[in-house]
């Protein structure tokens, strides 16, 4: 039972991460393995729907499908491996309107 409340309670939801001002080269390619390590381990469990650049590559986008519990998980292990150059933030895909048009 509680396996279908966890499957019921799947949303969509969108991480979107932008470059820092104050990030430097060395910054980027420091954070780059650990990040992709964290994507690579949600993709391999079927979480992205879809992710990548936006912005002339400054802001990055992942849509993806879980709980909230495990949106914010992902959000703390995003923040946690990329806080020093990387602005993070997770929105729910129906509090962004003009994604719904992608519906």
């Amino acid at each position: 039972m509680s396996q279908t409340l966890e499957t019921e309670n799947k949303k969509l939801w969108v991480l979107v991460s932008s470059l820092k001002e104050t990030a430097t080269s060395d910054d980027l390619q420091r954070i780059t393995p650990s990040v992709s390590t964290l994507f690579d381990q949600w993709y391999s469990r079927g979480k992205f729907v879809l992710s990548g650049p936006l912005d002339n590559n400054t802001t990055g986008l992942a849509i993806f499908e879980a709980t909230e519990n495990e949106a914010k998980q992902l959000l703390e292990e995003q923040k946690r491996a990329s806080s020093d150059a990387l602005d993070s933030y997770i929105y729910q895909w129906d509090a962004l309107p003009f994604l719904s048009l992608l519906n």
